[in-house]
């Protein structure tokens, strides 16, 4: 199937939409992860035209939020603190603004996904993009455990608390994984297989968000059933 920008129309997302509601399976994110920020001016506008064309159909996927990460000043997404100065993170507003601007004229959301190898590398650092662009119409994608390295988590309540304190009420999609730690790294497992206090995790969502949807990452076949079934004990009913 053609996916190139410029292939999106109404029919394809209604037909795609309505062939999952077939399987009643509910369409929570459109997922169009790009670079915001990439080094190549090109590549940076032809993504964020890709994210806009997502925009403008999401409702005709039955979807109204579109999802991605800040990127990175590299090409290939990898840790550099060179992600975290004053310089890149406006060039993360001005790209996140761009695509901000298109959603409210479609009625649609924004999702921006945080995490330590991006410029938005922090709970604090998602406050101060929320504050710089008073929409909305963007919103969050939380994951814990993107937020966790090997210096701070064993402290990991503490900093699911600063996420929530700081953006809870902004919160629209939950990422599930897992951690270990390898190599004296952060090493994402199945959903169930690690280390993440989801009981602490689930205290918090079941009093700010119930029932917000809960995407598995890191989860694959054989381990999704037990991964429901872990998540399913902490979520109030």
């Amino acid at each position: 199937m053609n996916t190139n920008v410029g292939s999106l129309s109404p029919g394809l997302a209604h037909y795609i939409s309505q062939t999952f509601l077939q399987h009643h399976i509910q369409i929570a994110v459109l997922g169009c992860y790009i670079n915001i920020i990439h080094p190549d001016e090109k590549e940076r506008k032809d993504s964020l035209l890709r994210f806009k064309e997502h925009l403008r159909f999401a409702r005709d996927f039955g979807c109204s939020i579109v999802g991605t990460e800040t990127g990175n000043v590299y090409a290939d997404i990898q840790y550099t603190e060179k992600n975290f100065t004053v310089e890149v993170f406006q060039k993360v507003v001005a790209s996140v603004q761009e695509l901000v601007i298109e959603a409210e004229n479609f009625g649609v959301i924004v999702g921006i996904e945080g995490g330590v190898y991006h410029p938005i590398h922090s709970p604090r650092a998602m406050r101060r993009l929320l504050d710089a662009i008073p929409s909305q119409n963007l919103q969050v994608i939380y994951d814990p455990v993107n937020y966790l390295t090997v210096s701070n988590y064993k402290n990991q309540e503490e900093v699911i608390d600063e996420a929530f304190d700081l953006f809870g009420d902004r919160m629209v999609i939950l990422h599930a994984k897992d951690f270990v730690i390898e190599n004296d790294s952060i090493k994402g497992v199945p959903v169930g297989k690690g280390l993440l206090n989801y009981e602490y995790i689930f205290s918090r969502l079941n009093e700010k968000k119930p029932y917000i949807n809960i995407l598995l990452e890191e989860t694959k076949d054989p381990f999704i059933e037990d991964a429901k079934k872990h998540l399913q004990q902490f979520r109030k009913m």
